[in-house]
């Protein structure tokens, strides 16, 4: 199997950001050469690629979207639009390949070493002639409007691509590639949830937060095995109920009671008969 080389090139001075050789072309391989260029020369505001399938990946487009990166592309079958980058590889393969050729047992990690050791001592410190100086010295002189990069744990959860799925209500999972992850007992009541992860990394799955993206807690695979043996807790409600506080009501309305104290002031009975104090017509005989 041939190795290809992941290539990274700062725009303005040609200094190659991150150079390493993989044996597939796929947005994890991209990913993982990304984050790399980004933690030695810092974050850049934009990047520009050609149309392949790996730069088109979720994981790579969201990512870039998340940290703050602009993310253009080329026209289809339009290398001259990235013409730096193509010239960059006439060099890789007139220089480095052609010193590789004699040389036996070359495994991948041999070749990702030799592959830096050229770049950082050779082609970044060589003096370029459209430049009239070495990527390096250009890049460094040159005024700094890049952006400082994020932690690695950042990096991560920024290269997900975000999915929804729905909730097995009956024992709070989610169904992802064939494998169920547990959802915490507090978002049991939702229906739908929101989750972020890498197609190629299901050990780093993570729930947010659907309105603000906000990575709320980390799903884990469901064991089924222990939870076999397991007893299940007791679980609270999702929502304490608050108690509503009775308004105090007065037994009578002021202007009634004022009305029935005049009444009861006046000493006579009220104006009604009782129906409880009348007496059935068949008993009494008929009424006089």
């Amino acid at each position: 199997m041939a190795p290809l080389a992941l290539g990274i090139l700062d725009d303005h001075s040609r200094l190659a950001c991150h150079l390493q050789w993989y044996f597939a072309e796929d947005a994890e391989n991209l990913v993982h050469g990304l984050k790399q260029a980004i933690h030695k020369r810092g974050q850049p505001r934009s990047l520009m690629t050609d149309q392949g399938s790996a730069m088109k990946a979720d994981e790579v487009r969201q990512g870039l979207a998340r940290i703050g990166v602009v993310h253009e592309m080329t026209l289809p079958h339009s290398p001259y639009q990235n013409a730096k980058q193509e010239s960059f590889w006439g060099q890789l393969e007139g220089r480095l390949v052609a010193m590789l050729e004699g040389i036996e047992d070359l495994t991948l990690a041999r070749l990702n070493e030799i592959t830096q050791a050229w770049v950082e001592h050779e082609y970044n410190r060589k003096r370029h002639s459209e430049l009239g100086t070495t990527p390096l010295r250009r890049f460094l002189d040159g005024k700094d409007v890049g952006l400082p990069s994020p932690t690695s744990e950042v990096l991560r959860q920024a290269f997900c691509a975000e999915d929804r799925r729905t909730q097995r209500k009956s024992d709070g999972t989610i169904s992802l590639d064939g494998r169920r992850f547990e959802l915490p007992s507090r978002y049991r009541h939702l229906d739908h949830v929101t989750i972020r992860r890498a197609s190629w990394d299901l050990s780093w799955v993570h729930l947010v937060d659907e309105r603000t993206g906000a990575a709320l807690c980390r799903l884990y695979p469901l064991d089924k095995a222990a939870n076999a043996d397991g007893q299940r807790r007791t679980l609270e409600p999702c929502e304490t109920p608050t108690t509503v506080k009775k308004r105090s009501v007065p037994a009578m309305p002021p202007l009634l009671a004022k009305l029935v104290a005049e009444q009861a002031a006046t000493g006579l009975p009220p104006a009604y008969l009782p129906k409880d104090n009348l007496v059935p017509a068949d008993e009494t005989g008929g009424a006089s």
